[in-house]
């Protein structure tokens, strides 16, 4: 039995009783109820909203790369569903944008906006660090043809957010694990250093035993994203350490970024890193961006 339901269908159909529904469910939406007894997961939540839109939406942006297989994705976030009119409602939006047939596909048993037609969701309807972060992430699971985002872009220049989709889709990296990552390729980016490759091996002989987050292979420079897991487990933390040391000895200069990094103190860094390395090109600094 599906645990998510219409209220007035699941009546009428003698699934539950309105007493029921008020005991023994949680509502999602207007009229739509999930049964109580477990995670609400995603697709569950995207269940609902494509009932709330009385079965015509299709579920879009963010939702719809999560069901694509794209990680990172919270699974309390808004569900996104697109090409219907409706009330506003918490954790439902509603686009009314125009979608062709060849823009729509199913995933988890559900209509959803193609790969393609996701990743040009993503590029517009989001702030630029996350929505590079999303383009990213839906990367990462598979790759698909920027190109084709970009030529869907040319077919609707006056789609909303398409000129920064456009300034976004030639930095998309689905090398990048996690989105802290995104928001640091795309700091450098911002601040005129070259671009970095992602997920390099560092070599020992012929057998790889690391891959650095990114950097510049041909200086010997990286930079890492560390997170906070370095307080909290000191395991860890000697395990990084000892990572670090050796990739020193085999001539790495590796910068390590932390969630409390300022950008223009590890944009500093790097720089000077690279420098060092004889990096000749300009690396001007706008101190006051933050990821």
């Amino acid at each position: 039995m599906n645990r998510v339901v219409l209220g007035g269908e699941a009546v009428r159909a003698g699934v539950a009783t309105r007493h029921e529904l008020a005991r023994d469910y949680t509502k999602l939406y207007r009229g739509v109820f999930v049964r109580k007894g477990g995670e609400i997961t995603l697709r569950e939540r995207a269940i609902g909203a494509w009932l709330a839109t009385g079965r015509q939406g299709v579920i879009a942006g963010v939702t719809a790369s999560a069901l694509h297989g794209a990680p990172w994705v919270d699974p309390t976030c808004p569900v996104e569903v697109t090409g219907v009119k409706g009330r506003p409602q918490e954790g439902l939006v509603l686009r009314t944008e125009r979608l062709s047939p060849e823009e729509i596909t199913r995933a988890g048993g559900l209509p959803v906006t193609t790969r393609i037609r996701t990743a040009f969701d993503l590029g517009r309807h989001l702030d630029r660090f996350e929505a590079l972060a999303r383009l990213d992430a839906l990367m990462w699971n598979q790759r698909f043809d920027v190109s084709q985002v970009a030529l869907l872009a040319d077919e609707r220049p006056r789609a909303r957010g398409v000129v920064q989709l456009r300034e976004l889709l030639p930095l998309v990296d689905g090398g990048a694990a996690s989105p802290r990552e995104s928001a640091i390729r795309l700091l450098l980016h911002d601040n005129g250093f070259p671009r970095p490759e992602t997920q390099i091996p560092a070599v020992d002989g012929a057998r790889p035993v690391a891959f650095l987050d990114l950097g510049w292979p041909e200086y010997g420079v990286a930079v890492e994203y560390d997170g906070d897991h370095h307080r909290k487990d000191r395991r860890q933390y000697v395990k990084d350490i000892a990572r670090l040391r050796m990739l020193e000895a085999m001539g790495w200069i590796v910068i390590r970024v932390i969630a409390e990094d300022r950008p223009e103190a590890w944009l500093a860094r790097v720089a000077a890193a690279l420098r060092q390395r004889g990096y000749r090109g300009t690396t001007p600094f706008v101190t006051t961006l933050s990821a």
